[in-house]
């Protein structure tokens, strides 16, 4: 769900094949009693096998404020996971006659551009070309507000269309935006009485809901790392809709996942649909690679929220994290999940601080631009902490790691200044970016 940012990076592993049939659970204790012990992931982490949780652990704040601390009933948003959710409610449809695959979105919003040329298909496999409605440039001005179906159709009939319908792939919120609106229409229902009796009931989750404004009896906030942590805004759950407004916790995501995989909720045809890929996009799920093996899944972001759900069909083993704040990359969290499942080596993580000299701070500050790509990032000053945003994106905290360098885990992302020559090197994801100094 979360607007795509420059910064975030989802990094698997590559090649070679293991398997353990006893998780090493006390190398995983120790990671997360390290992200815990320095306050860098807050969140909730399940691991399941053949239909039983075999690993599961809380960390963190519920509510930073009052210091609640989650346990393994504490819901939290999980952003675009919500899509396989909306995508089973679609292929169950279509076992029903209600829908299928090559009906085409102008029977339900002909305003939109291209209707005529877009199927459900498209929809379900982000082939629209419909523009993406949370990369809009006023997006995080209206989105804690909320919204009606007729305000949704329109922002997003009005963002147009990226690219001639099956012409390409592109993620878009919009296609699982319009999906839900359609599933009311066809089966008559509201999306939230959907969920219950064709996925909440048959696979026994208990903990999983259409959202709405956060509980703190039940739920968790979110926060972002800014020398303290700091509570996110909350995104209106009218406004993702089926693309990304359910709460859960890791535990009912496995659950999800064992139910969708083993025959619970649609049939094995259906699920092959939705698990062929075509240009890396499945329907309501993408494949995860971990060495030499592929599970398959979905990644999430809502406000300060990230999560994951993966499932390896040839195992049976499901795993999921959400985290409602973390400096860590949440995909290191992944990755040490399996090497623990797998019998890899679970590396675990030591902290170094470094604290610069506040005066330096000064020379730092400035808006920075890059012939490589077209984006100009702002450093700006609180106090003795640095914040870095990239234009129209959210700001992210920079973490000092030595003399004029700074970095950002949790994006994958390191800085380096040289302030005698206005210059700001970024490296992320193997590339090194040259900025200078507006």
């Amino acid at each position: 769900m979360i607007r795509k940012v420059f910064y975030i990076a989802f990094l698997f592993l590559s090649s070679i094949s293991a398997f353990a049939q006893q998780i090493d659970k006390t190398k995983l204790d120790a990671y997360f009693d390290a992200l815990e012990k320095n306050d860098k992931f807050m969140g909730s982490v399940a691991i399941s096998q053949n239909g039983n949780v075999v690993y599961s652990r809380t960390l963190g704040f519920a509510d930073v404020e009052t210091k609640k601390k989650p346990d393994e009933t504490t819901r939290y948003r999980i952003g675009s996971i919500s899509k396989t959710f909306t995508a089973e409610l679609v292929f169950k449809a279509i076992e029903e006659k209600k829908l299928s695959l090559t009906e085409t979105l102008d029977k339900y919003f002909p305003g939109i551009k291209n209707a005529p040329q877009i199927t459900i298909a498209h929809l379900l496999s982000h082939r629209s070309g419909i523009h993406n409605f949370t990369d809009g440039a006023d997006y995080l001005k209206w989105n804690t507000q909320k919204k009606t179906e007729a305000e949704m159709v329109e922002i997003v009939t009005k963002g147009g269309s990226d690219f001639t319908p099956d012409s390409k792939a592109a993620y878009s919120n919009s296609n699982y935006l319009l999906l839900t609106y359609i599933l009311e229409k066809v089966n008559k229902k509201p999306f939230a009485t959907l969920l219950t009796e064709k996925i909440f009931k048959p696979a026994g989750l208990t903990h999983t809901a259409l959202g709405g404004k956060i509980n703190p009896a039940n739920e968790s906030y979110s926060y972002e790392y800014q020398g303290k942590w700091v509570k996110q805004p909350e995104t209106d759950m009218s406004v993702p809709a089926g693309a990304g407004a359910l709460i859960a916790t890791p535990t009912d995501l496995t659950k999800f996942a064992e139910a969708l995989f083993g025959g619970k909720l649609i049939t094995q045809q259906s699920l092959e649909k939705m698990r062929t890929m075509r240009d890396g996009f499945g329907m309501g799920l993408f494949q995860i690679p971990f060495y030499d093996r592929q599970s398959l899944g979905h990644t999430g972001g809502i406000d300060g929220f990230r999560s994951l759900l993966g499932y390896f069909p040839d195992d049976k083993i499901a795993y999921s994290y959400i985290t409602n704040g973390s400096v860590i990359q949440p995909n290191n969290v992944a990755i040490a999940m399996l090497s623990a499942v797998y019998g890899k080596s679970v590396d675990i993580p030591e902290f170094r601080t470094y604290t610069p000299d506040p005066a330096d701070f000064d020379q730092y500050v400035g808006v920075y631009a890059s012939n490589q790509i077209p984006i100009k990032i702002t450093v700006s000053r609180t106090g003795n902490v640095l914040t870095a945003q990239g234009s129209g994106q959210p700001s992210f905290t920079l973490e000092p790691t030595g003399k004029d360098k700074f970095k950002f885990e949790a994006g994958g992302l390191s800085m380096k200044f040289i302030p005698a020559e206005k210059k700001m090197l970024l490296r992320q994801g193997g590339g090194v970016f040259d900025f200078r100094k507006e």
